[in-house]
């Protein structure tokens, strides 16, 4: 069986690790009521769309 001849020293062992990290999600602001939301897709706040009301919320 293989056996490490050497520690792996930290800086190697972060080097690998430069890609193993999580990225926050891209966030737009709604054109119609300016709460954040994902691009492409539908706002729940307000429930628009590219302009157009798609989801039925609570003031309707």
């Amino acid at each position: 069986m293989a056996v490490p001849k050497r520690k792996t020293s930290k800086s190697k062992r972060d080097k690998r690790r430069t890609h193993q990290k999580l990225t926050a999600p891209n966030v737009t602001e709604c054109p119609e009521c300016g709460e954040a939301k994902l691009p492409h897709h539908a706002c729940l706040e307000c429930g628009t769309y590219k302009g157009r009301n798609v989801l039925a919320t609570e003031e309707d």
